[in-house]
């Protein structure tokens, strides 16, 4: 009976740890960072391109609704693209001392 509940007690385990690394991966703070920044990034480009002349001399001529929105937009999809070209290694479950195999002799 007691080895029935080990192999229960396993199989939940494996589940949490996988269950833990597909929320790490969810809740990586590149994808909240960059997800937010192309998010205001694209309000603050439409604010910058519906400007009005008169928006646009408060900042000595510089639109800078457009700039900070593009400035933003940039620095979203550099953190998307991080996070697209170098993602969260897979982790790996430590193996219990009984199932490692015995070492060799050499």
């Amino acid at each position: 009976m007691s080895d029935h509940s080990e192999r229960d007690l396993q199989s939940e385990v494996t589940d949490l740890e996988k269950k833990s690394a597909t929320a790490a991966r969810l809740f990586d703070i590149r994808r909240i960072i960059g997800g937010l920044f192309v998010v205001y990034g694209v309000i603050v480009t439409i604010a910058g391109i519906t400007a009005s002349d008169a928006e646009i001399d408060k900042a000595v001529g510089v639109n800078i609704n457009l700039w900070t929105g593009l400035g933003m937009l940039a620095l979203g999809l550099f953190f998307l693209g991080w996070l697209w070209l170098r993602p969260l290694p897979p982790t790996v479950p430590d193996t219990p001392a009984e199932e490692q195999p015995p070492p060799t002799a050499e």
